[in-house]
């Protein structure tokens, strides 16, 4: 199996992120309004995502962690 790039995998993990948002129906000012997250930063430039980041954006869109991960 080809080890993805770290580059890819937040570029992957930052679409699904994107996806979650857009499904909702959500602005970047709104979810940035609710956890204080450059939401439209992190989409337009997906060069630092923490764990941190990634644990209140899923805690916000009630999604658990892990499958963001599915398949990376």
């Amino acid at each position: 199996m080809e080890e993805a790039s770290s580059d890819s995998v937040i570029r992957t993990l930052v679409q699904r992120l994107q996806q979650l948002r857009l499904s909702r129906h959500l602005s970047q000012q709104e979810v940035y309004d609710a956890t204080g997250i450059h939401i439209g930063r992190l989409e337009a430039k997906p060069v630092n995502l923490t764990m941190r980041t990634l644990i209140i954006l899923c805690r916000y869109y009630d999604v658990p962690l892990a499958p963001l991960f599915a398949g990376l």
